[in-house]
């Protein structure tokens, strides 16, 4: 009963005062409305089972940004894996993910064939990596010469940029995961409870 309690107060279904007891307080206002995180869905995304394709990997020089959040030099080559991802047969999303060439050795991560497992688990079970936390970052810019021709947007096209720096328990940076989606075809939304 105990536990019980515990789960539906946390849920934000029941409400507890002091020497008072227990009151149901009604459905949340956010029920049903919290989702998985975007960049824990990528983390976890079957590639697979989606309307995709690798359009490029290979070990190249990251961006400036990319090499930062990684704490590595921007001369070091890192695994390009590039997906194309589209909704309704229209480009949607360009996602391209961002690994050292250490932890990309002996995975199936520079392959271009789609990866039947989420990222996240493929590198616990290949690398005995695992991921503890992400921080994700949102920003507005224009789109690489790559995005422009994959998402067929002008040059100077407002692109949201999604940063996701995926990291293990010790706060050490595992990989990052750039998601850039066209400004005129996406909308970020966000629901969160306050104390």
């Amino acid at each position: 009963m105990v536990r019980a309690l515990r789960v539906l107060r946390q849920d934000g279904w029941i409400e507890t005062q002091q020497g008072k007891g227990s009151f149901v307080r009604g459905r949340p206002a956010l029920a049903g409305l919290e989702s998985a995180r975007h960049g824990q869905a990528e983390l976890d995304r079957d590639e697979g089972r989606e309307a995709g394709e690798t359009v490029e990997t290979g070990m190249v020089k990251p961006p400036a940004r990319i090499a930062a959040l990684l704490d590595a030099s921007p001369d070091e080559a890192m695994l390009c894996r590039r997906r194309l991802i589209r909704q309704d047969g229209e480009a949607s999303e360009v996602i391209t993910w961002w690994i050292t060439g250490a932890l990309a050795e002996g995975t199936d991560l520079a392959s271009p064939e789609p990866l039947a497992e989420g990222i996240r688990s493929h590198l616990a079970r290949r690398k005995g990596v695992r991921i503890d936390h992400v921080l994700e970052q949102i920003t507005a810019r224009h789109p690489t010469s790559a995005e422009t021709k994959l998402l067929g947007v002008p040059e100077m096209a407002p692109i949201l940029a999604l940063y996701v720096t995926a990291r293990d328990a010790s706060g050490r940076p595992v990989l990052v995961l750039d998601i850039a989606m066209p400004g005129d075809r996406h909308e970020l939304e966000d629901a969160y409870q306050i104390g």
